[in-house]
């Protein structure tokens, strides 16, 4: 499985040997789908972008907190997030507005959000910054442009497709396994046709 997905993703050739691509994916110490990511980031001039998404999607489940006694409040403050597009683009809402806010520790106590993770993401950030020289990828912007963002993530994350089917639940491409939306994903109620996800139970993109 493993060995089929790298050569979906262009990193292997028929022969079972690293492709030019492949060892530039091979550059960058992160899940392969993650890394053609970043490289197609290159290609659709969204590479700030997607590095953000990147380094937030490596603490996505730690991000928001729900207090016993404020689940309210903090259910309307991570609704309030949400953008059209996705968790992606949600996430990538989050990490920007904590960059507005000069980092602040006090804007992510008032939206429950765990500051320690946002440090961690910022680390992540600054990491893959860092070895985008490695790989010869210019730092571009799309200035918020979600089309060349979401193009960017399915070049990474095709493998992982879903199609909403007749019966109202998703199946996947591949291997026509059932799989939910997670409660919490900014698309439980919205239902697209297609989707791609992370993993079984927390489906992230509308395309």
């Amino acid at each position: 499985m493993a060995l089929e997905q790298l050569y979906a993703l262009g990193a292997l050739n028929h022969m079972g040997e690293l492709t030019k691509l492949g060892r530039r994916m091979a550059e960058l110490p992160v899940d392969p789908m993650l890394s053609k990511m970043i490289l197609a980031s290159e290609k659709y001039k969204c590479t700030e972008e997607i590095l953000s998404i990147a380094a937030m999607l490596s603490v996505n489940n730690s991000i928001f907190y729900r207090p016993k006694d404020k689940i309210v409040h903090a259910d309307t403050a991570r609704v309030n997030f949400f953008v059209p597009g996705g968790d992606h683009l949600t996430l990538l809402n989050v990490y920007n507005q904590w960059v507005e806010t000069g980092y602040s520790t006090q804007w992510c106590f008032e939206n429950f959000i765990q500051h320690r993770s946002m440090k961690r993401a910022r680390d992540v950030r600054e990491q893959l910054e860092g070895l985008m020289e490695r790989v010869e990828i210019e730092m571009t912007t799309c200035n918020g442009d979600s089309v060349a963002i979401r193009k960017a993530i399915t070049a990474g994350f095709f493998y992982h497709t879903v199609k909403l089917g007749k019966g109202g639940h998703y199946k996947t491409v591949k291997q026509q396994q059932t799989v939910l939306v997670h409660p919490n994903s900014c698309l439980f109620e919205d239902h697209p046709r297609w989707l791609i996800y992370l993993n079984w139970f927390s489906l992230l993109k509308s395309l």
